[in-house]
């Protein structure tokens, strides 16, 4: 089953198919606009055929850890051989890049990150004009892939040093170390920052300046736990709300007008 499209049953029709697309966690709406409230995964599940990839910036963090196990075995230590090997199988799960099917619908923006929305609040563009803001924390536990939130074109990237304040707080937006994108679409620009917190201290951009990105498409990742903003503009209608969860590539956050 897909998260953004696919065709549900109506409840006490046997053979009935009514089309219907997710607008937010656990809403349905059918094409005649009446809402359906049901259980919906907010993830797709990858085929079982599908193998778990690594990210190659975890082979560092997993080696060494790894290593060390192998030569405190060779003196005996074997309660140490243990920690470093529950050591080098979190940084397995951390760098973890699962595959991700992004919805079909280019008038769709998704997360541009794994995690929970903290905030939802009005700002201004990067011409003064009225946007939105949508503020993702990702814990420790989260994947840390960064994701395009919609299909379009990278016009400028700016990175920025800064403090390494909590990623929860208001402040980390404007004061830590982060690295913005303007992605062009179609139809929109957005904005989609790489916000370093207090235990992430370094941002990765795979992609660069004039690249093309497709919807969900991997640009970036932030080690440990960190922040990902996104700025809308006007004409997306923000479909998600703070306390949310959310999964990057997938999870629709808003539509486009």
């Amino acid at each position: 089953m897909e998260c953004a499209e696919y065709t549900a049953l109506r409840q006490g029709g046997d053979n009935h198919r009514t089309p219907m697309v997710v607008l937010r966690s656990g809403v349905l709406e059918t094409e005649q606009g009446r809402e359906l409230k049901v259980h919906v995964p907010f993830c797709r599940v990858a085929p079982k055929n599908d193998v778990l990839k690594i990210v190659r910036e975890s082979i560092p963090f997993i080696a060494v850890p790894a290593l060390l196990g192998i030569a405190v075995l060779v003196f005996g230590f074997w309660y140490l051989t243990i920690l470093c090997a529950i050591i080098a199988g979190f940084m397995a799960y951390f760098f973890r890049d699962p595959k991700r099917v992004p919805p079909s619908d280019p008038n769709l923006v998704v997360a541009p990150a794994d995690g929970r929305v903290t905030r939802v609040a009005p700002t201004t563009f990067i011409d003064n004009a009225p946007a939105t803001l949508v503020s993702i924390f990702l814990s420790p536990l989260d994947v840390h892939i960064n994701r395009s939130p919609i299909a379009g074109r990278v016009l400028d990237i700016s990175y920025t040093p800064g403090k390494f304040l909590m990623a929860t707080n208001e402040k980390a937006s404007a004061v830590n170390e982060q690295n913005a994108l303007i992605i062009q679409g179609e139809k929109v620009t957005v904005v989609c920052k790489q916000i370093a917190g207090i235990l992430a201290r370094r941002v990765v951009c795979w992609t660069r300046k004039g690249d093309n990105l497709a919807l969900g498409e991997r640009f970036g990742m932030i080690k440990f736990s960190s922040r990902t903003d996104v700025i809308l503009p006007q004409n997306v209608k923000v479909t998600v709300k703070e306390g949310s969860r959310v999964c990057g590539g997938v999870t629709i956050i808003g539509q486009i007008a």
